[in-house]
């Protein structure tokens, strides 16, 4: 994909409550790394990345799975 911005990953998986559906698409400029992870709330979202695509808009996005949370410490 290009780097303009627009999303090239789908975050899969976790909580239905932690991400309303447009905010499983993201950009990353670097789409070689293998987790990322997302500030929502109080929390961190782990993702990891699959051999998965999914289309979306007529745009292949490469899929990362949720595997756990982490809080923010205080």
């Amino acid at each position: 994909m290009d780097d303009n911005g627009a999303p090239n990953v789908f975050l899969s998986g976790g909580s239905r409550s932690a991400f309303a559906d447009e905010q499983r698409l993201r950009y990353i400029s670097d789409l070689s790394v293998t987790k990322v992870k997302v500030l929502n709330g109080n929390r961190y979202e782990h993702f990891e990345a699959s051999s998965d695509t999914t289309f979306v808009d007529d745009r292949e996005l490469r899929v990362f799975v949720w595997t756990q949370c982490t809080y923010v410490a205080e």
